[in-house]
């Protein structure tokens, strides 16, 4: 990504200047991590789960028989997915065995429609990579082994019945689930160890982003970034990323053509991905100067669109590199216009947030359901698809009415901008400004010139002059 546009902004309330104060993120792999009695750092997941795991996985190859793949369907799902079909099949499973489903546009595996779906595949074994962990039933009511892995928040007890589970979530900094997959399968079929780390890599960046660190506790990667370039990566992470986010929803196309790949090379030549990609950035383009409505304690930004396309966690996040205030934590992107009769929303927390600690750290997960604390009959309705994800990128879908009563709640639009805030672009100020330097003319360079990855901030500083 290229380096962070900066603009100067003429303070006129003063005769003196002054530089804004810089935000210090810290970086993602110096997260205090978790340690053992024996003071051993445990990572990516607690030693006894990765070891089941990879006992789970000799057992399926051994076995011989019908496995079913449940990958999500970003960038770090899909990662997740094909380096576990790459190992089973190093192993000795025959692909004839190996099947995967992708819910339709607007499910999630939890839905009866999956279980349906199952029921009809009778699989001995399933794989639940990148989905979320939720309590629920087991996937199907045919006998079957599941094993989850995962990096989501859940609570304890929060999988489907009968799962063996291996996840990242509680073992900081938290690995990415095709990170976690990775370190699992690795050692069960060395031979193949080159052909999935770049794997890993991109789904990693899918989720972490670009400008992760590979250090410790992160495995060194400079062979795999020496034969495969992180801009190439990159590049492919977008691409795979775009079909899922177009309106007609085609994961099927991103799971082909990274599983067939020697190399994000290969990727970049996908003109199926090029052409989903090209729709996604038309979108973003279209939608990103919606300007943002705060909360009544101006902690919540919201902005309102409408796009068949998934591209309001693109927004959310480019949003949230911006705005800045001293109150705001959330920046939420909804849109109206994925599906039918719903509203899905996407939040990630906001730049001048994210460096907070203790008792001061931002979890949205926590927020969402603070908001409809105590309102037990609209928490009821907004159902279990309200606050699911990460602390730091949740979001759900909700009904058009529980999401108005939701928007209630927070006082959307009832908050007065104060004299902090007017830094933070307003849809008339972006297009009638004369500046070549717009943040409008900085996004739509952005959407035609490099990758739209979900989870990493447009990286602006504004200087004051």
């Amino acid at each position: 990504m290229s380096s962070p546009l900066k603009r100067k902004v003429t303070n006129q309330m003063s005769g003196s200047s002054s530089k804004k104060h810089k935000i210090t993120i810290p970086e993602y792999h110096l997260a205090e991590s978790r340690r053992d009695e024996s003071g051993e750092i445990v990572w990516p997941a607690p030693k006894e789960q990765i070891q089941a795991a990879r006992a789970f996985i000799r057992e399926c190859a051994k076995s011989q028989k019908p496995t079913l793949l449940l990958p999500d369907k970003d960038a770090d799902g899909l990662a997740s997915g094909v380096i576990l079909h790459h190992v089973l099949t190093a192993l000795g499973l025959p692909a004839s065995l190996i099947s995967v489903y992708f819910p339709p546009k607007g499910t999630n595996i939890h839905d009866s429609s999956t279980r349906t779906a199952l029921s009809t595949l009778t699989p001995s074994y399933v794989f639940i990579l990148d989905q979320g962990s939720r309590k629920s039933p087991a996937m199907t009511d045919a006998p079957h082994r599941c094993l989850l892995i995962d990096h989501h928040f859940s609570e304890d007890g929060g999988f489907p019945e009968g799962a063996q589970v291996a996840t990242a979530h509680d073992c900081p900094p938290v690995a990415t689930s095709s990170l976690l997959t990775y370190h699992i399968c690795a050692p069960l079929a060395l031979e193949i160890e080159e052909k999935i780390a770049w794997i890993a890599a991109l789904g990693t960046h899918g989720d972490l982003g670009n400008s992760l660190k590979w250090k410790p506790p992160f495995p060194d990667m400079k062979d795999t970034f020496k034969r495969h370039p992180k801009k190439a990566i990159n590049d492919a992470v977008a691409l795979i990323n775009a079909p899922r986010r177009s309106a007609a929803y085609d994961v099927q196309s991103a799971w082909g053509c990274l599983i067939s790949a020697t190399g994000p090379e290969s990727i970049l030549k996908d003109s199926r991905l090029h052409e989903a990609k090209a729709e996604m950035s038309s979108e973003v383009q279209r939608c990103t100067h919606t300007a943002p409505k705060f909360s009544a304690d101006a902690t919540i930004a919201v902005l309102t669109i409408n796009s068949p396309a998934q591209i309001h966690p693109v927004i959310a996040t480019r949003w949230a590199g911006h705005l800045q205030s001293g109150k705001l934590e959330v920046v939420m992107c909804a849109n109206e216009g994925y599906l039918p009769g719903k509203v899905n929303f996407s939040c990630r927390i906001a730049k001048g947030a994210r460096g907070r600690e203790g008792t001061n750290k931002v979890d949205i997960i926590k927020t969402l359901e603070r908001i409809v604390e105590g309102h037990t009959e609209l928490r009821e309705r907004l159902g279990e698809n309200f606050a699911r994800g990460h602390k730091e990128a949740s979001g759900g879908i909700v009904g058009k009415e529980e999401w108005e009563e939701l928007v209630k709640l927070m006082g959307i639009g009832q908050n007065v901008r104060k004299k902090e805030d007017k830094e933070s672009p307003k849809k008339k100020d972006i297009e009638k400004s004369p500046q070549k330097n717009t943040l409008a003319n900085y996004f739509t360079s952005k959407v035609k010139k490099a990758e739209v990855q979900e989870d990493e901030p447009v990286k602006i500083e504004v200087k004051k002059g």
